[in-house]
């Protein structure tokens, strides 16, 4: 093939020639472009200051340019629309989509250039056309970038350092994408390549988001919340209420709010490394860790980590309140009481110190551990742990915390299972419930742990596959072993 033709682009540019020679030219001096803004709200003002700051020469396009120069920095050039659209080579539109048509005007000038449309819709759309699409039809001449509609005001007047650092980009010109990119770079944020301008549709949807990872957590933990509150409450409140005409409602706010906290978190806990034994457990029936696993269960996967935390915010709260239980009046009641009272209750009894004690120090090592794995989920310390290092503390640290947890609702639990007067309404103590899910887990990480199981587990992780005729070791096998029948 001649030389020449080496150097034709294998697919012509549908925005004419133009279009093509002005974009080459701000590739070439892409070091420094001239970088328009139209649009004089909140936003521009903050990208135009973060550009400043950056080094690049800004130009705001103003419908009313001698009212809003005040706005700016004194090194952004404040003028009319229209020079503006003339002077730069990328053109950052932040004005509200439904007035686009008003920049019909600027189609001629704008031609050949990067247009970086950082608008944001009222609601989710489902489908097509983005905002960016509606401007790239407006402006089929120019390349459009989407971008930037991530990050707030705030941050771009305060830097990448209070914020999040990433900006999503999508264009159909991988051209124009690289120079936004490079721009972003400048600016100290990580640009994020999110694929052609068909991905628009869902970038402009990302903000609208309210805490998308957290829905299925935080409605879990309410759920179980209510339920082990009403069961809390049909125990210790309702029952002698009805039995016997002892009002202790006043038990509501703190008493029953307490017992109820340490049983969601347990069973929070639980459902963190209940996944990951559950697919283990498929991995191992078949024979592969190649097959896809079910929907629930990937997003069930994805949603450990606020789970949690949801976990260690309740048995944060669990801690709070039991130190503030000495400060309530009832309490200092029923002390009193039981001080004059005499009795039993105020004989020394070695069962229930020790009990006691134990309860309280391996509650606080569960909390302990729980605070441990609260902080690595933090993306500025996990970031700065490797892959052993993090998987150490989530799982070895994990099922640590898990372990205390459960021995602190066993040691509080003793011996009332077996006591006839704790069946309250023919209802088990709260204490049997929460444990089922717990000794599930750790009962399933223990079969795990097998060596046969967790050699063959090892193996399939590593890719071997049941079936097929391969011989496979391990590092640190000592021969091949053919394990293609086991």
């Amino acid at each position: 093939m001649p030389h020449g033709e080496m150097k034709r682009p294998l697919i012509e540019g549908g925005g004419g020639g133009g279009a093509s020679r002005h974009l080459e030219a701000s590739m070439s001096d892409a070091d420094c472009p001239v970088v328009g803004i139209l649009g004089t709200g909140d936003f521009s003002r903050s990208l135009a200051r973060r550009l400043v700051a950056s080094g690049y020469q800004v130009v705001v396009g103003s419908r009313t340019p001698k009212r809003s120069v005040a706005l700016f920095p004194e090194e952004a050039e404040v003028t009319s629309q229209m020079e503006a659209a003339n002077q730069a080579d990328v053109v950052f539109v932040a004005v509200y989509p439904e007035h686009y048509s008003t920049l019909v005007e600027l189609r001629q000038a704008l031609a050949g250039k990067i247009l970086v449309d950082v608008s944001n819709g009222m609601h989710v759309k489902q489908e097509g056309p983005s905002h960016a699409q509606q401007l790239a039809e407006q402006f089929p001449e120019s390349c459009v970038v989407k971008g930037f509609n991530t990050v707030s005001a705030w941050t771009l007047q305060t830097g990448a350092r209070d914020g999040s650092r990433q900006v999503l980009l999508c264009s159909d010109s991988s051209k124009a994408k690289s120079l936004v990119m490079q721009l972003c770079r400048s600016m100290g944020f990580i640009s994020v390549d999110m694929g052609p301008l068909s991905a628009s549709v869902e970038v402009e949807n990302l903000p609208l988001y309210l805490f998308p990872s957290w829905r299925v957590p935080i409605i879990a933990t309410l759920a179980l919340f209510l339920f082990f509150y009403l069961y809390n409450f049909t125990r210790d409140v309702l029952h002698p209420f009805v039995k016997s005409g002892k009002s202790v409602f006043y038990k509501m706010p703190i008493d029953t709010v307490n017992v109820t906290l340490p049983s969601v978190s347990l069973v929070l806990l639980a459902l963190v490394y209940m996944p990951g034994v559950y697919a283990a457990f498929l991995q191992l029936m078949w024979g592969t860790k190649y097959n896809r696993f079910s929907d629930w269960l990937d997003r069930w996967l994805t949603r450990r980590k606020q789970l949690g935390l949801c976990s260690f915010l309740c048995a944060l709260l669990h801690a709070i309140y039991s130190l503030c239980l000495p400060m309530r009046k009832s309490a200092r009641y029923d002390i009193y009481a039981a001080a004059k009272k005499g009795g039993p209750e105020t004989e020394w009894n070695d069962e229930k110190v020790w009990r006691m004690e134990l309860y309280v120090s391996v509650g606080i090592m569960a909390l302990g551990l729980l605070s441990l794995l609260a902080v690595a989920s933090l993306p500025s310390v996990s970031n700065n742990l490797n892959w052993r290092e993090f998987s150490f503390i989530q799982s070895r640290l994990g099922y640590s915390a898990l372990i205390m947890a459960t021995l602190h609702t066993l040691i509080f639990g003793w011996n009332r299972a077996f006591v006839a007067d704790q069946y309250r309404f023919l209802l088990p103590p709260t204490f049997m419930l929460v444990l089922v899910l717990p000794c599930v887990v750790l009962l399933g990480r223990l079969a795990l742990t097998v060596p046969c199981v967790a050699q063959r587990l090892r193996r399939i992780r590593r890719g071997w596959e049941k079936g097929r005729h391969i011989r496979f070791t391990l590092p640190g096998d000592q021969s091949l072993e053919d394990i293609t029948n086991v």
